[in-house]
């Protein structure tokens, strides 16, 4: 359903229930976005529309490169998304401003026999994803798992639909650590994938390798954490192999602070650092440099406030990894600063 059939129906629906004084008191946010941080971003809005009677918020889960369209067109209060907005708006184009709200991580994924550890090196997975290795019994994997005992299957490779964060930032590191990869299909929320399946969501992919042996894809660490799948050690710029726990994901944040630049969007992926997990990005709100409806617009200020606060506190409880104490001062005050 496209946001402007949500706005409707939501705006329908307060009249009717709460009648003309009442709806001019409660104000609905609605915004679309990515399906990555769906899971926290419902957990954030049943608690702040629990506590809030005037403000109620909805989110709409999109994909990342419908949402900043929307957005663009003025449908909708906020958009969200993975992707740099340097990377997707054109002359022309209302402005956008990127604030974001934690950091996520993508994994490999895949469906073996026994479940074992692998490592993966981004060049690896870039000839994977290319259709180059078809094989698990490819020698190139073999190098980087002598101790694993690996099955005699065929490679089958699931990937997203086009317009996702996930493939946008699957992708860059592809792009970084694989020149073939580099050339032929280059960082995009809308990767040219030469070889594979398509899921929309997450959760679609995740279903499709559980239910194929041999199968590989990529996910979200912490959707992938709770589904119980298999997800692999990364190699980093450091040359270590490492697992995206919070720890790592956070250490990769910490080597890249130093370097955020005024207006919070930077690409992240394979960061120095010997604990630095390589695969990780910030999930971004996207909102309009337009004023708008001063109520709504104070009503999201709001919404922000408390994702930048009490929401960082979720965050971590759900097993997010929460923004550094540095980049939470910054996108602060690019909130207060919302006219």
């Amino acid at each position: 359903m496209r946001l402007a059939k949500i706005l409707a129906i939501s705006f329908t629906t307060l009249s009717l229930c709460f009648g003309p004084v009442w709806a001019q008191q409660r104000v609905i946010v609605v915004g679309s976005g990515s399906n990555i941080p769906l899971p926290l971003y419902r957990a954030w809005t049943a608690e702040f529309n629990r506590k809030n009677d005037r403000i109620q918020v909805r989110y709409v889960p999109l994909g990342t490169s419908e949402s900043i369209k929307e957005i663009s067109q003025g449908i909708g209060d906020f958009g969200g998304g993975e992707v740099p907005l340097g990377e997707v708006q054109t002359e022309g184009t209302p402005g956008l401003i990127a604030i974001p709200t934690f950091v996520v991580a993508i994994v490999p994924v895949y469906n073996l026999p026994g479940n074992p550890a692998l490592n993966f090196s981004g060049q690896l997975l870039g000839e994977i994803f290319l259709g180059t290795v078809k094989n698990w019994r490819d020698p190139r994997i073999a190098e980087l798992n002598p101790k694993v005992e690996l099955p005699n299957l065929p490679l089958s490779v699931v990937h997203r639909t086009p317009g996702r964060g996930s493939n946008y930032i699957f992708s860059d590191f592809l792009s970084k650590t694989d020149p073939q990869f580099r050339v032929r299909v280059g960082t995009s929320p809308s990767p040219p994938w030469p070889v594979g399946t398509e899921a929309k969501r997450g959760e679609d992919l995740l279903a499709k390798v559980a239910s194929v042996p041999g199968s590989i894809g990529y996910a979200e660490a912490t959707l992938a954490r709770k589904s119980g799948i298999g997800y692999g050690r990364v190699e980093n710029a450091s040359g270590q192999f490492v697992l995206a726990t919070p720890d790592n994901i956070e250490a990769a944040c910490a080597a890249m602070e130093h370097a955020i630049p005024d207006d919070l969007l930077m690409d992240m992926t394979n960061p120095p650092g010997i604990r630095s997990y390589p695969i990780v990005s910030f999930t971004w709100i996207y909102v309009p440099t337009s004023k708008g409806s001063p109520v709504r617009r104070d009503a999201l200020k709001q919404l922000l406030k408390w994702a930048l606060s009490d929401g960082q506190t979720i965050a971590k409880s759900e097993g997010y990894v929460p923004l550094p104490q540095g980049i939470l001062a910054q996108a602060r005050k690019v909130v207060s600063s919302l006219r």
